[in-house]
């Protein structure tokens, strides 16, 4: 069991349900409270996520894994099949199972009612399959980062906000782009260590496309962007001004964008940045959260 624990890289589920959550407290700012409908969201998108991971690591194992000797604890897969822990075909079939119960949850909530939850459900799950699965493989053709982005961002912020509201909003949309942005930056982040490897393997995601000296100036506006952003959510989409208690995060980001534009080409040295990258996504997320919270009940 732990093999497989270790394979699914549960410490990670943050990245999709975080967003999850935060649609959630927006729902609930709006006078929502669907209990059934959010744990069957959590129960879908966290499975989803899973077998993303599943896939990836299936695939990978074919490809650019077995050349990568820079191994952090953040990139480089799960190595279950490397160290055969477990076979590629239990990874698979595990990826199998992921997505039959993700799905079924997605049904559920389709026969509830919420029948826009369908394709909104079809988009993550396609989003997931192919950011690994042959021939489309977004991930070795430049597409990878985008549809992370959308997948563990506004996707899910938009598409749990319809499932709890029934609403299918623009600004549900937006409110996943700052964790959309810091998704992006820790698979961005992630690639610096896995480079060599992925460009031997033909993986040509946008950190093999652009270099990684290039490479850092996206990473930073990755880390940026989400902080500005929050005013434009106040101002322009009425979320209430307490996120801006996510700015918290900001002193993480910036710590991490220093480590990674002077450490760039010694994939040690940037271990620290990484799991920076994955805090600020986790704080900032959280923050948003309670900062919607707060506004509902302070007013």
């Amino acid at each position: 069991m732990n093999n497989y624990i270790r394979a699914m890289r549960l410490p990670f589920l943050t990245g999709s349900l975080v967003p999850a959550l935060l649609a959630a407290a927006q729902a609930f700012d709006r006078g929502f409270i669907r209990g059934l409908e959010l744990g069957l969201i959590l129960v879908g998108v966290g499975l989803l996520q899973i077998a993303a991971n599943l896939i990836n690591d299936y695939y990978d194992a074919k490809g650019s894994d077995p050349l990568n000797r820079r191994l952090t604890p953040f990139s480089g897969g799960s190595r279950v099949i490397q160290e055969e822990r477990l076979s590629p075909r239990q990874v698979f079939r595990a990826a199998v199972i992921s997505f039959l119960i993700a799905s079924l949850a997605g049904l559920v909530l389709v026969l509830q009612g919420h029948t826009q939850a369908a394709w909104l459900g079809l988009l993550g799950l396609g989003a997931a399959l192919l950011y690994s699965l042959d021939p489309i493989k977004f991930m070795s053709r430049g597409l990878g980062e985008v549809a992370i982005f959308l997948a563990f961002g506004p996707l899910i912020t938009w598409g749990s906000y319809y499932v709890l509201t029934d609403q299918l909003t623009w600004p549900a949309f937006l409110l996943g782009f700052p964790l959309g942005f810091l998704i992006t930056a820790v698979i961005w982040i992630n690639q610096f260590p896995d480079f060599p490897a992925d460009r031997d393997s033909g993986k040509r995601n946008l950190v093999v496309r652009l270099g990684l000296s290039p490479s850092r100036w996206i990473y930073l506006g990755l880390m940026s962007l989400p902080f500005p952003f929050l005013f434009y959510l106040i101002g322009g989409q009425g979320i209430s001004p307490y996120v801006l208690l996510a700015w918290l995060a900001s002193p993480l980001a910036v710590k991490a964008m220093g480590i990674l534009w002077k450490h760039y080409t010694a994939f040690e040295k940037i271990i620290p940045a990484q799991a920076l990258t994955v805090q600020t996504h986790l704080l900032l997320g959280l923050l948003m959260i309670i900062g919607i919270l707060l506004g509902h009940f302070i007013g």
